[in-house]
């Protein structure tokens, strides 16, 4: 998107009073003969013209036959004049809530394009604000509060700086946004378990391969996968959850991923689906960091290592040192030979900077399901 500003909106209205003012200014009428040829005291006429009472369907074919134009004409001057009014205090409020802002990666959700990209100056910030609420679908802040911010008690974490909850419930609401385009069936546990056997089988192919076949397999099953770019400060690249006790939401992102921890990550969240309570929202990240203890996570780890490479071949498994016996080992267990780099490195056992790193794929946040 390109840079937008805020065209140009008057801060003052014209009330269908000025209108009447001038017309009987121009036949040299006060307003005590105005009242007599309407048929009003002048206490209404007063309020008519000061626009303390509405033109309505009757005042406006009075007005038609006295002063002039039509009755519509005077109906439509008091719905402007009152829309007027309305984007006015609209603007104040928005003015109001601008320090709200600062709660959110704001640069963040214009580079992604969840909002317009603008100068964040004191002109344009009433604007972004009215973009962020539009984007969480709430009236206000104190609407984002109840149905965002309260949201974190249910959040489970695994690292200490997951804490910036104005960045962590603008990456989930880009994921709900996701979901909301999606139209899949209710969760079926058993569907889902083969869904997920499927899916390993799907670890050897090209990401423009498996991606929309995981996607669908997913859906399915009643789980929907959002592939959504990381946003700064929430430290979260994975979550599991569930939108409703019918339907579940798989959300990863795909920043700084190389398939090995990509595929780890998924598993893991199914495993988060499969095992834990529906109540939970399970925030992941498999970077760097102190990490909380957890007994659902260490759940949720265990069964997508062993779901990977069964514990039954660890003795095999931290003999691989060669490229050879590495893609020997993977055609095997029929899945592809990054992940067992990945798990070698990660218990240690070879070097992060091993010559096998060339055996993982980067993945591409641009092939993902249209």
């Amino acid at each position: 998107m390109t840079e937008q500003d805020l065209s140009f909106t008057p801060e003052w209205v014209s009330p269908p009073g000025d209108t009447i003012t001038d017309a009987i200014e121009e036949r040299d009428w006060t307003q005590a003969q105005l009242a007599e040829r309407l048929g009003y005291t002048e206490k209404h006429v007063s309020l008519l013209i000061n626009a303390k009472v509405p033109i309505t369907e009757e005042s406006a074919q009075k007005l038609s036959r006295v002063i002039g134009s039509t009755p519509e004409f005077w109906l439509r001057r008091e719905a402007q004049y009152r829309a007027q009014l309305v984007q006015i205090e609209e603007r104040e409020r928005l003015q109001s809530w601008i320090p709200w802002l600062d709660r959110f990666p704001v640069k963040d959700l214009m580079k992604q394009g969840a909002i317009a990209k603008r100068r964040l100056d004191a002109k344009n910030k009433p604007e972004i604000v009215k973009e962020l609420l539009q984007l969480f679908g709430v009236a206000s802040p104190d609407n984002w509060e109840t149905c965002y911010e309260q949201k974190q008690v249910a959040f489970r974490r695994t690292r200490k700086e997951q804490s910036n909850v104005g960045a962590i419930s603008a990456w989930l609401r880009l994921g709900e946004i996701e979901a909301e385009k999606a139209d899949v069936p209710k969760y079926n546990k058993a569907k889902f378990e083969k869904a997920v056997q499927e899916i390993r089988k799907l670890t050897v192919l090209s990401q423009a391969e498996f991606m929309p076949q995981m996607q669908r397999l997913c859906n399915e099953a009643g789980v929907i996968l959002a592939i959504v770019p990381a946003i700064s400060c929430a430290y979260t690249s994975g979550v599991a959850r569930w939108l409703n006790p019918h339907r579940a939401l798989i959300q990863l992102s795909l920043y700084g991923k190389q398939n090995d921890r990509f595929w780890f990550t998924f598993f893991h969240e199914a495993a988060h689906i499969l095992l834990h309570d529906k109540k939970d929202i399970f925030l992941d990240d498999s970077g760097n960091g102190d990490r909380l203890e957890s007994q659902q996570e260490d759940e949720a780890n265990a069964w997508a290592r062993e779901f990977l490479i069964p514990s039954e071949y660890d003795a095999e498994l931290y003999t691989l040192r060669s490229r050879e016996d590495v893609i020997n080992f993977t055609e095997r267990l029929g899945i592809h030979a990054g992940i067992v780099v990945g798990r070698l490195q990660y218990d240690k056992f070879i070097d992060h900077n091993s010559k096998l790193n060339d055996l993982k794929v980067r993945l591409d946040l641009e092939i993902r399901e249209k």
